[in-house]
């Protein structure tokens, strides 16, 4: 029979050694749980990146094009009989490997006569009923296998003519493949692939790297593709088998420090690696939410620069879709300081009387792009004669764009919002509802708390930073109120902000 200081070592070591196994078993499967995401974050970005390179490689091809285009339109409006015209500007664009120039009713003007086999397979092209096609389309067309341009220009006499020339293959690798994505910064192996799966160029030897994924190029290329592969080492599985082998150690290092007798170090270190993890996510996730509008402010940006969109009416939506973004990235910016403001214990609010209509028209207002480019149908009802309310205009309509954020991010098929405001027991109600995704009652009282978010397969693919509504209460509750939600999965989800009516 074992004495009582055997039992109480069995005890202790017992104590000891199943919160150890317990942390080395969450410890396996949360490792697990990252690699999949892991996997998961870097496709993503891989993918955001190739259909980035594809629009920039069109874009410079297209440039180039248009240049050639531009010059010899020049050139047949300047003389009667502009031979030597369109052979300087044939001379002058290495880009293109050989030209034809058809007139309305199918006669070649340029050259005298068609190079080798060129009239079989350029004579149908530039019949008259592709002529007419052409026309009407009033564009250029990429075909036969992305090696042969159509266009209609005009002649001196005002008559259409057809150009239809070939891309030399090592001018295009080398002057518009080499050089927009010799340049691209990233680790990754970036290739461009015909439509038989060849490689036409790649940024480094692919070897036996595993492709990735691809992206198809679009009216410029269109039986092209940009491949990514990853490059021998870089792969996230073992960038993630190594912490694996990292954790082991550390893990290892724990269990000694416990077993030699300190149940609390433990505790403490669990709950400090759990808040790096809760912190790592958090930056990940900002910059990911970040990144983002950045990219698309980049791209838009560059796209104007290069003087791409002559239509009034596409640069205009350009400019929208520029300021659009640039909002939500102050809105993005917004939350982080002011997190880190309630954090630091740093945070104060100027309460001062404010009407409540223009308040909420106006944060709605801010959202009127992503809300029409999305299909939403908004709903807005403000009560009559609402009194003006003692708050921090700009504390509440952060709160209230982060709800009406959240409703859109959220959405499902049936994309409707409602924004109503009203005085209810005595105190404002501001509330925004969706018909989205719904949340679960055991997740409703968690979806406040900072870094918290959602957990199910279907809200996985929309990132946040998890501060949203943790900022939204703590705005609620310093002006004495509080926020509530009711919802249930498939049913959408309305949230009440409420403000009490006479806080100074």
């Amino acid at each position: 029979m074992w004495s009582p200081s055997a039992r109480f070592s069995a005890l202790a070591l017992l104590a000891i050694v199943a919160p150890a196994t317990i942390v080395a078993v969450l410890g396996y499967v949360s490792i697990r749980q990252w690699e999949a995401s892991s996997e998961l974050l870097y496709r993503e970005q891989a993918r955001d990146m190739a259909t980035m390179a594809a629009e920039k490689v069109e874009m410079t091809l297209r440039r180039a094009e248009d240049d050639f285009l531009d010059r010899l339109q020049a050139a047949l409006r300047a003389e009667r009989s502009p031979g030597r015209a369109v052979d300087a500007v044939l001379a002058g664009s290495p880009l293109v490997r050989r030209l034809y120039l058809v007139g309305a009713r199918g006669e070649l003007l340029y050259p005298r006569a068609w190079k080798e086999s060129d009239a079989a397979i350029f004579g149908p092209l530039v019949s008259e009923p592709a002529q007419r096609k052409l026309e009407r389309g009033g564009q250029r067309v990429v075909i036969a296998e992305n090696q042969i341009c159509l266009a209609l220009l005009t002649g001196r006499g005002g008559q259409p003519v057809v150009v239809a020339f070939l891309r030399d293959d090592d001018t295009l690798r080398r002057e518009i493949l080499a050089t927009t994505l010799g340049a691209l910064e990233s680790p990754t192996i970036i290739a461009v692939l015909d439509r038989e799966g060849r490689t036409v160029y790649s940024r480094a030897p692919i070897g036996d790297a595993p492709r990735v994924l691809s992206v198809q190029f679009r009216d410029a290329l269109p039986d092209w593709r940009l491949a990514v592969y990853q490059t021998p080492g870089a792969s996230p599985r073992q960038a993630v088998r190594r912490q694996v082998m990292f954790f082991t150690g550390a893990l290892g290092a724990l269990v000694a420090v416990i077993v030699a007798g300190s149940v609390a170090t433990w505790r403490l270190m669990r709950r400090e690696t759990e808040m790096a993890r809760l912190k790592s996510d958090f930056v990940a996730n900002v910059s990911h939410d970040l990144k983002t509008p950045l990219s698309v402010i980049r791209m838009f940006g560059e796209t104007l620069e290069m003087g791409r969109v002559t239509d009034e009416g596409r640069r205009q939506e350009y400019y929208r879709v520029i300021t659009r973004e640039g909002e939500r990235l102050t809105r993005l910016i917004d939350n982080v300081l002011d997190f880190s403001r309630i954090e630091g214990g740093r945070q104060t609010y100027r309460m001062t009387p404010t009407s409540v209509e223009p308040l909420v028209r106006g944060t709605l207002e801010t959202f009127a792009y992503p809300l029409a480019q999305q299909g939403f149908k908004v709903e807005v009802s403000v009560a009559p004669d609402l009194p003006e309310v003692a708050m921090d205009a700009d504390a509440v309509g952060q709160a209230l764009a982060n709800l009406i954020d959240n409703a859109i991010k959220y959405s499902a098929d049936d994309r409707a919002l409602t924004v109503d405001a009203r005085v209810v027991d005595g105190r404002l109600v501001i509330a925004v509802t969706d018909r989205g995704l719904g949340i679960a009652p055991e997740e409703q009282a968690k979806i406040f708390e900072k870094f918290y978010r959602v957990g199910r397969s279907d809200t996985q693919g929309r990132r946040g930073s998890g501060v949203g509504l943790a900022l939204v209460r703590h705005i609620a509750e310093a002006h004495g109120g509080d926020v509530t939600v009711e919802s249930a999965p498939g049913e959408g989800s309305r949230f009440s902000l409420r403000l009490p009516l006479g806080r100074s």
